[in-house]
């Protein structure tokens, strides 16, 4: 079914930029999104430390349990499940789903839903995954090609922009997220000097990362304490 804007997200027109970006005018206007995972992996612990001081600005930790207070556990499992589907349908990279979740559960923890489940999440869902694809991926579906793989719900694609640019203000226009891809080279040479087994093991630890944010009851991947040891040796 094909689910009209309505006033229930009376704020998502909430600057006038989305005017411009809703209605098609101003073709000048473009909003650059910047990424920390376009340069080269990190394998030095100059880099490294960097990264690991930057993760340490309180502004960029959540608390999952938080986010687990403000929506059902299951329910955010289903949308979590939902993205993976879409990421994998597309074949995009594994960062692209869990920037996704990222941005998800920090809208859930400063922004209210009218409904904690039901169409609200699925919407913050597509728009969550377009974002993230635009940061991450050089081609990107339209917006309603991302609605597959189980979708209870069709937006049509002004709701869906509204809907990205509410995402954008909540979350201060912050995309950028220290994630534990940026450690998984660096980890890899620790593991494997020779680099002979180096995508085998960046490979599998991509794989359980996406496990572990699959969980109703997930917690933050600690690569913070395990690049620290490395580096204190």
């Amino acid at each position: 079914m094909s689910f009209p804007f309505s006033d229930c997200f009376s704020d998502l027109l909430c600057s006038e930029a989305s005017s411009i970006i809703i209605s098609g005018a101003g073709e000048d206007y473009s909003p650059e999104y910047t990424s920390d995972f376009e340069s080269p992996p990190l394998d030095t612990e100059e880099s490294i430390a960097g990264l690991l001081e930057d993760e340490r600005d309180p502004a960029r930790l959540f608390s999952f349990r938080s986010v687990h207070q403000s929506v059902d556990a299951s329910v955010r499992a289903e949308c979590v499940a939902w993205i993976i589907k879409v990421q994998q349908h597309y074949g995009f990279q594994q960062l692209t789903a869990y920037l996704s979740v990222n941005y998800f559960d920090r809208f859930l923890l400063s922004h209210h839903l009218p409904k904690r489940n039901g169409w609200p999440l699925q919407l913050l869902s597509v728009a969550c995954l377009a974002l993230a694809a635009k940061m991450e991926e050089p081609l990107v579906p339209s917006l309603l090609d991302f609605q597959i793989e189980g979708a209870r719900f069709i937006f049509e694609p002004r709701t869906i922009q509204r809907m990205e640019l509410l995402v954008l203000r909540v979350l201060d226009w912050r995309l950028r997220s220290i994630s534990p891809f940026c450690y998984l080279r660096f980890l890899a040479l620790k593991i494997d000097p020779t680099g002979t087994y180096t995508e085998f093991l960046t490979t599998k630890a991509k794989e359980i990362i996406l496990k572990t944010i699959k969980g109703t009851s997930p917690k933050k991947i600690n690569i913070y304490s395990i690049t620290h040891l490395y580096i204190k040796k």
